[in-house]
């Protein structure tokens, strides 16, 4: 097994959950992603994840698409699951259930009903006691969908409290201060270094990220070879070269993250793609309309131009 650990590096691409046109799971589609992710040169998956549209899944497709990915995967890779729940008891029943499968760990993200940062605190502390001493963890903080703020202190609280918290998922924003001043600390011997993955969009800040301490990103975008790309650019030292990359899939990765349509515009490039079968959403979800997708394509043709300047 693939066991998560706080050397991580790279692109674990959050994964989508491929629908048919009429809702159901893709089964098919979901082979083609995890192939097409694996082309691409992702070091790992990250699924069942905000945008992989967890909460519209029932418990068995949630079982039934984690084991879909992780046989397709067939170990090349480690796959991260969202473990995030209202309460323990099911967050306890998803990870027993995929860890049995072979997933590398699980990820989750504070409640909306934990604020002050002795809560906040205090909740972690649960989560370990509920996932067990043999569970490594991923800790999410994306203030920007669980309206929780966790301060740098307060993270740092966490991690020297959990040894089974393995990896930060950074996606604060603002939050490159934080992201220095949590290597920072680190660097003192404050607290154990972790392997620090950044969230934000498709990774619109991933360059700036990376130079401020991030081992990589976990993040989703319809063209993963962009933060892998970038990635490698700059473990070699090549920083330009990672900018220049990065600079000529941000207009679409900007367009990527919009509120609201952010998810349907991803689905629809991947169907384009050939990566999936529908860009279905599962309702209640966004639709495109006309000019979004005469939108898509006008920055597609200019990435793809781009590209070719840069080669």
């Amino acid at each position: 097994m693939n066991k998560l650990d706080a050397c991580a590096t790279g692109v674990y691409l959050i994964a989508v959950t491929p629908f048919t046109d009429s809702g159901a799971l893709d089964l098919a589609s979901t082979d083609r992603m995890v192939d097409f992710c694996l082309d691409q040169g992702v070091t790992g998956l990250t699924v069942l994840g905000i945008m992989g549209e967890a909460t519209k899944l029932t418990a068995e497709e949630s079982r039934l698409f984690v084991q879909q990915v992780l046989t397709r995967t067939a170990g090349r890779v480690p796959v991260v699951v969202g473990a995030s729940a209202p309460g323990f008891a099911p967050m306890r029943e998803l990870t027993a259930s995929v860890m049995a499968m072979g997933a590398a760990g699980v990820m989750v993200a504070p409640p909306a009903t934990v604020r002050s940062d002795d809560q906040i605190v205090a909740y972690f502390d649960m989560v370990s006691e509920t996932l067990g001493p043999d569970v490594p963890w991923v800790l999410q903080d994306h203030p920007v969908s669980t309206g929780v703020q966790m301060s740098t202190p307060v993270i740092l609280r966490i991690l020297k409290n959990a040894p089974t918290c393995v990896m930060l998922k950074h996606e604060d924003c603002p939050g490159l201060a934080k992201l220095s001043s949590i290597r920072a600390a680190s660097e003192r011997g404050e607290v154990r270094r972790v392997s620090i993955l950044t969230g934000n969009g498709g990774g619109l800040f991933l360059p700036e990220e990376l130079t401020r301490g991030a081992d990589g990103a976990m993040t989703g975008f319809a063209y993963p070879e962009m933060m892998v790309d970038v990635c490698r650019a700059h473990a070699a030292g090549d920083i330009e070269k990672a900018h220049d990359i990065f600079d000529a899939y941000l207009p679409l990765a900007r367009y990527e993250q919009q509120a609201g349509i952010g998810l349907a515009v991803r689905k629809h490039i991947l169907a384009e793609r050939g990566v999936i079968a529908s860009a279905a959403i599962r309702k209640p979800g966004p639709k495109l309309s006309a000019a979004d997708i005469a939108d898509i394509a006008r920055l597609t043709s200019r990435q793809t131009r781009r590209l070719a300047e840069l080669a």
